[in-house]
């Protein structure tokens, strides 16, 4: 599967929104969304999503291969501590193969903003189109 290719990595958490704290949250993840999109350009794609009636808010981002999350984590990691008046992070959800360290590094977060751990699916069948091998 994925031959001469980079196995591409998806990740996926799922937070409760703090109650009063949806209007701070907005507005500190569009600006952890625009340090990431300025310092991170292995980063294929960053998404944040809020449920319609707020209490909700699920982050997804997509790498090319799992060492984009490794370099993703020791950026943008330091700056997910103050998050934690904001959320209670329910899960992570990780499709492919992260390294052992991202593993670590992920269950960690889920201590300091929630509870959990990670869930890790790795990949059974399928393709990408478009991707170039990084190796």
């Amino acid at each position: 599967m994925f031959a001469g290719m980079a196995e591409p990595l998806i990740y996926v958490d799922v937070s409760d929104v703090r109650e009063g704290a949806l209007a701070e949250l907005r507005k500190a993840i569009a600006g952890l969304a625009e340090f990431i999109e300025a310092n991170e350009p292995q980063l294929l794609s960053y998404n944040a999503y809020f449920s319609d009636d707020g209490t909700h808010m699920s982050v997804v981002h997509v790498h090319a291969d799992p060492t984009s999350l490794d370099l993703h984590l020791e950026i943008a990691g330091p700056r997910f501590a103050r998050f934690a008046d904001l959320v209670t992070l329910r899960s992570i959800h990780i499709y492919g193969r992260p390294s052992e360290n991202a593993l670590r590094q992920l269950r960690d977060k889920l201590q300091l903003l929630g509870s959990g751990d990670v869930v890790v699916y790795p990949p059974h069948a399928g393709f990408v189109r478009g991707a170039r091998a990084t190796v």
